[in-house]
């Protein structure tokens, strides 16, 4: 599953697309039919990558990608308008059974169910996450350019 570039703006509803940056931010494309792009002030907006976010576990903190690989394999999912808590827990239950009951809310469980739908009709589940750089490669590959490019 390849979650890269996809974030969660806080105080926006829905989930965007990075792809770009300029001096006073980031910009970026939301993920609904509309496709609007929006730019995003850096001091001022609170933004976080889907790659990145876990939820509280008993044990350990739970990857929300390992939640949504979960959902993937799922038949049928619950509204999370229209269905009621329990059933929300039940169902949140079923795909993080050691998710901390205490310190993840309804509210929670409603916005991750909301992100899986919008993502579902996207090849992300289908691709392969890129592999994170290496920095030592990355200082090698620029070494390695410029000395081409002093030739």
């Amino acid at each position: 599953m390849n979650l890269r570039g996809i974030v969660s703006v806080t105080g926006r509803p829905g989930l965007f697309k990075l792809i770009g940056q300029n001096k006073t931010g980031f910009i970026l494309e939301s993920l609904d039919e509309k496709r609007v792009k929006i730019v995003v002030n850096i001091s001022t907006a609170k933004m976080a990558s889907l790659e990145d976010i876990t939820i509280f576990g008993t044990e350990d903190d739970i990857k929300l990608i390992d939640i949504f690989e979960k959902m993937k394999g799922l038949s049928s999912l619950p509204d999370a308008k229209k269905d009621s808590g329990d059933k929300l827990r039940a169902f949140f239950n079923e795909v993080a059974p050691d998710h901390d009951e205490e310190r993840v809310y309804s509210s929670d469980i409603k916005k991750i169910i909301n992100w899986f739908v919008i993502l579902k009709g996207f090849p992300l589940f289908d691709e392969e996450a890129p592999a994170p750089l290496d920095a030592e490669a990355v200082g090698e590959d620029k070494k390695v350019e410029r000395e081409e490019l002093a030739k």
